[in-house]
């Protein structure tokens, strides 16, 4: 079967992997590719309509805010004309010319179809509700605000040809993967480092091996490695492991958490199974970086005897035993689908540590997905342990049961609990100003 027919009958069962008929309206088909896109995370503001912009997103020349999208015809896209939409999503062209900051992911949305970009407008013009809401200011200093200089930027990193990458495999699962991962779900934006000019390093693993070896810290998180690497990837998951993941927020290796809930929340638990295993397909094809190691700790070296037996001789096995223990276990291993495993997770693995300091500061919740009912909230610790107890025990952690990350510092952990709010490391149900509280933990 030549590859063209393969394309062809892809092309053809799309509309099955999306669960939909043939009889489905262009706009029915546009709301489910624009949950594929997850539209609305950058574009809504937490409480507000949906699609209006306003949502702040900070970037290294200062915070800009997302535009109204809504069909509203004087303060969002209701006077644009399809070749307008195409222009702003695919090739990052505002209507009045002017390019658009690169916070909006046109490099990989140039990779959408044609036939999904006229759903898509059919869908934003016809299924979303007008809202009149003026769309803010950026607050960038001149002459970093200047959107001329953008041009270039668009014309040196962008694609300049529009459509799906080539194809280069004959199985159509990873066809619709690749499409799904490098263009419509530009999983690459936020899971692929970029460089001191701000373009992604690799928009596709055929442009090389920094694609989806992990991103810089984004609201404090850091978003990991996806390739193949069983020390910080996805190696040690199954096919099923990471359908799982996307599906539920959790499997048997980790639980979701940061800027990955939303999306989960937003976007993936709706996707079809036949979309998620793709993508899923797709991930388990891409290697680890090359020079990675390959090959998992897996020496205990006693800590889980000595956590049993409660014999804990440092101070982060200590404040482990105190605060850790009870629902992660004296063996790092957790309980399956509620409190995650940390034995073997590769998030403790990354070489930054921001993301699992930060759970420790602040807590976090496990949101409830539609295949996972009940959510459950880790406690924050930030409000009674000092900056050398949190990084002892962030240290202990990632050197425990076989883990391999590195040494956390004081100095780090300090850091990042300069970007947490005080509110978000409060003690339950007390306030942060309760005096006996602070007397009680003081220094």
């Amino acid at each position: 079967m030549t590859k063209t027919l393969l394309a062809a009958l892809c092309v053809g069962a799309t509309l099955s992997a999306w669960g939909a008929t043939d009889q489905a309206s262009p706009a029915a088909r546009g709301e489910y590719i624009a949950r594929a896109g997850d539209c609305i995370a950058c574009h809504t503001v937490k409480g507000g309509q949906p699609f209006a912009g306003g949502l702040p997103l900070a970037t290294p020349i200062g915070m800009i805010y997302s535009t109204n999208i809504t069909p509203d015809a004087t303060t969002g896209i209701g006077s644009y004309s399809f070749e307008a939409f195409e222009k702003a999503v695919r090739r990052g062209i505002r209507k009045d010319g002017a390019t658009l900051y690169p916070a909006m992911p046109f490099p990989s949305y140039a990779r959408i179809t044609d036939d999904d970009m006229h759903a898509l407008y059919a869908y934003f013009m016809t299924g979303v509700k007008a809202v009149n809401q003026p769309n803010r200011d950026v607050d960038i200093p001149w002459p970093l605000s200047m959107r001329s200089p953008l041009a270039s930027w668009r014309w040196l990193f962008a694609p300049d040809k529009t459509g799906p990458s080539p194809v280069t495999t004959d199985d159509p699962v990873l066809q619709r993967g690749a499409y799904l991962v490098e263009g419509l779900g530009h999983c690459g934006t936020c899971h692929t480092p970029r460089a001191i000019s701000l373009q992604e390093k690799a928009l596709t693993n055929a442009e090389g091996d920094e694609f989806l070896s992990g991103g810089a810290p984004i609201e404090g998180w850091i978003a990991k490695d996806l390739r193949g690497s069983p020390v910080t990837g996805l190696g040690r998951w199954s096919e099923q492991d990471i359908v799982q993941f996307l599906k539920s927020g959790r499997n048997e290796h980790t639980a979701v958490f940061g800027g990955m809930s939303e999306v989960v929340d937003h976007s993936l638990q709706h996707l079809t199974d036949a979309d998620l295993t793709a993508i899923a397909r797709y991930l388990k094809t891409v290697p680890p970086r090359a020079g990675e190691a390959t090959v998992a700790g897996n020496d205990d070296g006693g800590v889980t005897r000595k956590l049993h037996d409660l014999l804990p001789d440092s101070l982060g096995a200590r404040v482990y035993a105190d605060s850790c223990m009870a629902c992660h276990r004296s063996n790092g291993a957790g309980y399956a689908q509620t409190f995650p495993s940390l034995a073997g997770n590769t998030v403790l693995n990354d070489p930054a540590a921001d993301s699992v300091i930060k759970i420790v500061l602040t807590g976090y919740t496990v949101p409830a997905t539609k295949t996972a009912v009940t959510e459950y909230t880790m406690p924050g610790f930030g409000w009674r342990l000092a900056d050398d107890e949190v990084a002892a025990v962030v240290t202990f952690v990632r050197q425990s049961w076989g883990n391999t990350g590195k040494v956390v510092t004081a100095e780090e952990v300090a850091s990042v609990r300069k970007t947490v709010a005080p509110e978000d490391m409060q003690a339950p149900n007390m306030s942060v100003h309760d005096g006996a509280v602070q007397k009680r933990f003081s220094k």
